[in-house]
């Protein structure tokens, strides 16, 4: 657990640095850039996992393995969420105006690669629809990011790193 904790924490930590390193270079830290910060929630899981081979000789077993590593993104993505949500809070409300006219010129440029699918249109107005307006929905957006790839990677690695 206190592998987990170590990890994630500094993971949340990092993540947050990230969107304030963006703000501070004058870069949209709502933008596309913060996506980078989605890769460190599963390097963060691999690194605990790996820690954790270090107190067992015979190696952790299976459900510690992946038990640090799901653990270890849950906090990193708790924290990075809480951290998010706080800059929105506290930032000027006008960067999220700035965020929302900068993705939805972006979405209107590939607004006819959207028209080429099939129900492209549909698909074209829930994007735009479903573009995060408010602290909140940029706070669960970046938990659900998050939490998706340390899934998805903190479970494989769990298998190869038990032993």
């Amino acid at each position: 657990m206190r592998t987990a904790v170590l990890c994630g924490a500094a993971t949340g930590v990092l993540c947050l640095s990230w969107i304030l390193f963006l703000y501070l270079t004058n870069n949209n830290p709502y933008g596309l850039k913060r996506t980078l910060s989605d890769f460190f929630p599963p390097i963060a899981a691999i690194v605990s996992q790996i820690l954790l081979r270090r107190y067992y000789a015979n190696g952790p077993g299976l459900g510690r393995s992946i038990g640090v590593g799901l653990t270890t993104t849950l906090i990193g993505a708790s924290l990075a969420a809480v951290g998010i949500y706080i800059f929105a809070r506290v930032a000027d409300p006008d960067l999220i105006r700035q965020h929302l006219t900068e993705a939805k010129q972006m979405l209107a440029a590939a607004k006819d690669m959207y028209l080429k699918q099939t129900n492209g249109r549909q698909q074209y107005e829930a994007t735009l629809r479903n573009l995060a307006q408010t602290p909140q929905a940029f706070a669960q957006d970046e938990f659900v990011k998050k939490m998706l790839w340390g899934v998805v990677l903190s479970i494989p690695g769990g298998v190869f790193l038990r032993k």
